[in-house]
């Protein structure tokens, strides 16, 4: 087993590499910057490193400063959790050069994976169904032509990128010449290149994505698949697992084509392999592949019983699974809320400063994964998560009444938080449903006026 590890990362996720770290009997050392030194993943870590200023540019994205943090402190592992540096193959080929245990997967499946082109091409010769597409489109022109032959309307996508940036929907040829430059402007920004692809765009779509565990013995596994479809600019606020409403035969076959795409690279580590679903038809195409542990890694935990970064870190030792694919069994049904610092009544402004109340709801199947207290500050120069609330149910329905519950348990003072836009999405017919797709976030939107809540002792 690995001995100390240096987490590369902070909030949430730091707290929980750290707590999983514990369970194994692992040294922690919290990398973190000057403004982050006090939180509570610093004062949960082994030891802590200060790695430089605020501003993520001169700290967490910083290759050097987080080797130097390791080999200072005599660590033998890096976990880089998620964001940040997790999908950098500079970083894992930066740790491999020093003798330092990468907690993901190899430098070459980063970039492999990483590169949506690559990861299209990869997924093609394994015969999975692929959306009608390009490869890189060098000007309007030729993404003009290849949308001739495809039909609108079009998606033009930053082929090193994610998150949503670098993506423009394309309705029309007049639109092409205006999102092509903003598309590979934006790419150029964010990613430090412009090259862009052009794939057929679905209206009516779902997102989902398979979880996968590969070993370095060979042996891979699905953790049953999530739906990811409620979504805001391309920014996921609601999770559940199993995706609902999906008919079985097309469910297997998710699984399977991760399977297949995880075999064909012998993938290595914890890694999500994404799909888009039609809605309408239920077809389904590959999208990316994910080399890294997810935000919403937990409700894959709660159906499988699977603790999936203590599964990174036996992975990263060289221990073999020490289960099969038949040993993995999925029950009940789990869903995860986004808690954000933002304001959603102001077009979900970013909503920093001090929390003067935080009253987590609690109990049997809710979870909550967060790093904040009451008298923590948000600070500004980071995303806006403040955690994530998980609940479990035996059957989607017994789920959905627990997330309501537990949203209106919830109390935070002092910012504004998305619980009010959430508690929105919960009480929606179509969502409780499981009529989803990546619209009806939009049109909720559009229908949230906020309500004053019951206070926190108030029969609910």
């Amino acid at each position: 087993m690995l001995r100390r590890v240096l987490v590369a990362n902070r909030g949430e996720i730091a707290l929980r590499i750290i707590r999983a770290c514990e369970a194994l009997g692992i040294e922690t050392v919290l990398a973190t910057s000057e403004v982050d030194r006090d939180s509570l993943p610093a004062r949960t870590a082994t030891r802590v490193v200060c790695i430089g200023p605020a501003a993520s540019s001169e700290s967490y994205l910083k290759v050097g400063a987080l080797i130097a943090a390791a080999l200072g402190t005599g660590c033998d592992a890096l976990h880089p959790g998620y964001g940040f540096l997790s999908e950098s193959e500079t970083l894992a080929e930066a740790c491999a050069a020093e003798g330092i245990t990468f907690v993901g997967p190899t430098a070459e499946q980063i970039h492999r994976m990483g590169n949506k082109l690559e990861a299209r091409a990869a997924a093609r010769e394994q015969g999975i169904p692929m959306l009608p597409g390009s490869a890189r489109v060098a000007s309007a022109a030729d993404a003009l032509a290849v949308a001739a032959g495809i039909g609108y309307p079009v998606m033009l996508k930053a082929a090193a990128g994610g998150g949503g940036r670098g993506m423009k929907i394309v309705h029309a040829e007049a639109e092409m010449a205006g999102h092509f430059a903003a598309a590979s402007g934006e790419a150029r920004n964010a990613f430090g290149d412009d090259t862009l692809y052009l794939e057929r765009y679905v209206a009516n779509a779902r997102h989902v994505e398979v979880q996968i565990l590969g070993d370095h013995h060979g042996n891979i596994v699905h953790v049953g698949e999530r739906d990811c479809s409620l979504q805001r600019r391309h920014q996921k606020l609601v999770e559940e697992s199993p995706a609902p409403g999906l008919p079985e035969p097309v469910r297997q076959a998710l699984r399977e084509a991760a399977l297949v795409l995880g075999r064909a690279i012998a993938y290595r580590n914890a890694g999500t392999v994404e799909f888009i679903v039609d809605a309408d038809t239920n077809a389904f195409y590959f999208l990316e592949m994910n080399t890294r542990i997810q935000v919403e890694h937990p409700v894959s935990e709660m159906v499988s019983g699977i603790d999936l970064v203590e599964a990174q870190l036996r992975i990263a030792a060289g221990q073999p699974l020490g289960f099969e694919q038949a040993d993995v069994v999925l029950r009940g049904h789990a869903i995860e809320c986004r808690i954000n610092a933002e304001s959603p009544h102001l077009g979900f402004r970013p909503s920093p400063g001090l929390i003067t109340c935080w009253d987590a709801p609690a109990g049997p199947n809710i979870r909550l994964d967060s790093h904040c207290q009451t008298g923590y500050r948000v600070p500004i120069h980071y995303d806006s998560m403040l955690g994530k609330l998980i609940v479990y149910g035996r059957t989607r329905d017994e789920a959905l009444r627990r997330m309501r519950q537990a949203l209106s348990r919830f109390r935070i003072e002092g910012i504004d938080s998305t619980i009010p836009f959430l508690e929105h999405v919960m009480a929606d017919p179509d969502f409780a449903a499981g009529r989803v797709n990546t619209g009806l976030v939009e049109r909720l939107i559009r229908t949230f006026e906020p309500a004053a809540r019951p206070a926190n002792n108030a029969i609910v």
